[in-house]
């Protein structure tokens, strides 16, 4: 396993880390603490010492805190666990949001794991307005006061709420949708992010598993999985959902991928693809068995891309998705 400085925090984490909305969240699968400890364990087993959790995974929505929890409170290893707060409020909307309410729900979450202190709580994709709310913020210096979170930072949709964030001195990560169907980011943003030394989680890393290039139009998605209710935002914000490109139109800028990787798994070009832009701390795939962390780690003997295959991809990005995707995130 590699490591990667997480920005002002200064923790060393691994650069493959694991998302683990996919062993509680909306994905069609019902919650198992058995499946979830096997795939906890094969990621930290291989190097993995950063786990990114949040109080809305799982069925009841304390379930994948819970799992995460007991499972480094197990170790010996030094893990490091973020979780996110804000999207239990319903309706999730700014007048929503406030100190009382956040500071009971990052008391929940220590209450979850079991853990005395959080190491990284995030703000979970708040409304644009919240971002502009400086009393929001400085809850979580009382916090971090308290001894009951050691950093702070925020889990955006869109890069102008990032960039937003980043003006709070206390703000020390950003976790963001990157991929190579969500290019923007690395514009402006990371360009600011490494000049204010912030933390980058880049999130959705494959697109909703668009980008394993193992979709096909007939491939079905059960009842309960985003992929198949989400796809125009009737549950959450569309973005989340195959990085909000039309499903038909991600297959075809996939089929021009796989062209140009023919002998290579795609899964791991695009993991590649991120971990060669200095700014990312770490990449956070999901995995919903223990077979996705093993395959997902593979990318850690994976050449680097050439410069040639770096601009073909965005080649495909500008042809394909850009104007599709570019304005909106």
């Amino acid at each position: 396993m590699k490591y990667r400085i997480l920005g002002k925090t200064g923790l060393k984490i691994s650069e493959i880390s694991l998302g683990t909305w996919q062993v509680g969240g909306r994905w069609g699968d019902k919650f198992s603490f058995e499946n979830a400890e096997k795939i906890l364990a094969s990621a930290v087993d291989n190097g993995v010492n950063f786990i990114d959790t949040a109080d809305v995974y799982g069925d009841g929505g304390k379930e994948s805190e819970r799992a995460v929890g007991k499972f480094v409170r197990s170790r010996s290893e030094q893990l490091y666990v973020a979780t996110k707060c804000g999207r239990q409020l319903n309706p999730h909307v700014n007048e929503a949001y406030n100190v009382k309410t956040l500071r009971k729900f990052v008391e929940d979450s220590l209450q979850n794991t079991g853990l005395e202190c959080l190491d990284l709580i995030q703000l979970h994709c708040p409304p644009t307005e919240v971002y502009y709310r400086p009393e929001i913020f400085e809850l979580f210096d009382k916090l971090k006061n308290e001894g009951k979170i050691a950093n702070m930072g925020v889990s955006v949709e869109k890069v102008e709420e990032a960039l937003k964030a980043i003006e709070y001195e206390n703000v020390t990560t950003v976790q963001i949708i990157f991929n190579m169907f969500r290019q923007r980011p690395a514009e402006l943003f990371f360009q600011q992010a490494k000049k204010k030394n912030i933390g980058i989680l880049a999130r959705v890393p494959l697109a909703s598993g668009l980008l394993t290039g193992k979709f096909a139009k007939d491939t079905k998605f059960s009842a309960g999985d985003h992929r198949n209710f989400n796809r125009d935002g009737a549950a959450f914000d569309k973005g989340e959902t195959f990085s909000g490109i039309d499903y038909e139109t991600g297959l075809d800028a996939v089929e021009e991928l796989k062209s140009l990787f023919p002998d290579k798994e795609l899964s791991l070009v695009a993991l590649k693809w991120i971990l060669q832009f200095d700014a990312v701390s770490c990449v956070i795939p999901g995995a919903s068995k223990v077979q996705q962390v093993e395959s997902n780690l593979k990318v850690l003997d994976f050449p680097e891309l050439t410069e040639l295959q770096m601009n073909k991809i965005k080649e495909i990005y500008d042809s394909r998705i850009k104007k599709l995707v570019h304005h909106l995130w």
